[in-house]
């Protein structure tokens, strides 16, 4: 194993070049390792480690990892200055484990090509996800969980599918150990159905499936961190709707906060959805497959015919929101444009957000099940709204009725003396 810092150092950087990184980001990288070298020298350190790395990050960077996001708005790791030291650090520990830099950016994978009996694998695959009817976002998310340990096993120095071990398989793992349980029993998943179908195809006379280790999932679902009322009114409220984008912005943001669709859903919204003789909006969710008929709301009603007859581009094209620059096209399936969006109107709106509530649209989502819930609405009913597939997914927003649970207390007192 590698722990001298020159080593790794330019190792590193080698690596990044083969995965494509950009010109610009190359020399960010190597401006912090000279800088990180040059601490090393003064300090007579030779070696890298966690250890000296934070020291280098607190004395010459002033980042304290264990306080980041803790103190300054400004001090959080979405900020570059603070996130490519830290990242700059990661791939030098992650290069001495594991001799490999797990992607952490999608789009990169997109970019890089496989050998040709990994990319051979990989299409037979794609094959079956649609063959088994599996969700385009679905498909997607497990095509690139294989491509990022295909990646893993050709920086290893293999170049076909006969050549993969158990010990391949749990070195990959092992470079995926930061995720949460339930991303990494995911992953062990799609990897898992991955080798059984080489197997059953051919591809591979040996079934590796069984070598792909277990992994147990904690299926409790996270308690969800909703807005204030009054910061969603007054996101709403500040939107200037008398420009093209500001009509899409409130329509978009509208239909979220109203209807808790998934920012897929929204995305994908197409005209004929759109039944104005019935007023309900028809749509089958991106997630789930399953149907979803929606009354359109007064507001949204509004909003949306503004929209369409005062702000969106002149062109044809089945899908309600598109882009406002040119070429005008709509979001991406993988986009995060709504999120962007979202971003852009908090700013203008001044509004200030607890740091750890999430500034994404499907917190809008959540909210909107917090109200409800708030509001005495049942539970099946807010679950066939939302468009959950299961109750358990809608009883986690249980625990965001504080005066509920409130009520629930129990005396220490009257239990001991009962």
């Amino acid at each position: 194993m590698e722990t001298k810092i020159k080593g790794l150092v330019h190792s590193v950087l080698t690596e990044l070049e083969r995965l494509q990184y950009s010109r610009q980001t190359l020399v960010q990288y190597r401006t912090v390792y000279r800088q990180y070298e040059r601490y090393a020298e003064e300090e007579r350190v030779s070696d890298h480690s966690i250890e000296f790395a934070d020291r280098w990050l607190v004395n010459k960077r002033g980042i304290d990892i264990a306080k980041i996001g803790l103190d300054s708005p400004k001090k959080s790791t979405a900020n570059y200055q603070y996130y490519l030291p830290i990242r700059a650090m990661q791939c030098l520990t992650e290069w001495q484990l594991h001799n490999h830099l797990p992607l952490k950016k999608q789009g990169k994978l997109a970019k890089l090509e496989l050998q040709p009996s990994f990319e051979k694998a990989l299409e037979s695959y794609k094959t079956v996800c649609k063959e088994n009817g599996y969700s385009e976002a679905g498909t997607y998310g497990r095509l690139n969980r294989i491509k990022r340990m295909l990646l893993f096993f050709e920086s290893q120095g293999l170049t076909k599918l006969e050549e993969i071990t158990s010990d391949h398989i749990s070195g990959f793992v092992k470079t995926q150990i930061e995720l949460n349980s339930r991303t990494v029993a995911t992953m062990l998943s799609s990897i898992r159905c991955f080798f059984r179908q080489l197997f059953m195809t051919g591809l591979l006379h040996y079934d590796l499936s069984e070598d792909v280790p277990q992994a147990k999932a904690n299926r409790r679902f996270k308690i969800p961190k909703v807005w204030k009322t009054e910061d969603v009114q007054q996101l709403l409220k500040s939107i200037d709707r008398e420009n093209p984008t500001g009509k899409r912005d409130y329509a978009i943001l509208l239909i979220i906060a109203r209807y808790g669709l998934r920012s897929m859903d929204v995305r994908r919204l197409k005209l004929s959805s759109l039944n104005w003789e019935r007023m309900t909006i028809s749509i089958v969710q991106n997630k789930t497959g399953k149907a979803l008929v929606l009354p359109i709301l007064h507001d949204v009603g509004w909003a949306i015919a503004d929209y369409l007859k005062h702000g969106r581009p002149n062109i044809k094209n089945e899908y309600v929101f598109l882009t406002h620059t040119v070429p005008y096209r709509p979001y991406g399936v993988h986009s995060c444009g709504l999120n962007a969006v979202l971003a852009k109107r908090i700013r203008n709106a001044g509004i200030t957000l607890p740091r750890e509530l999430s500034k994404g649209v499907h917190a809008l989502r959540h909210t909107l099940a917090s109200t409800m819930l708030a509001q005495n609405v049942s539970l099946p009913v807010i679950s066939s709204v939302l468009g959950h597939s299961s109750m358990k997914a809608t009883e986690t927003y249980l625990h965001t009725d504080i005066a509920r649970l409130k009520d629930c207390v129990l005396d220490p007192e009257e239990l001991l003396y009962e």
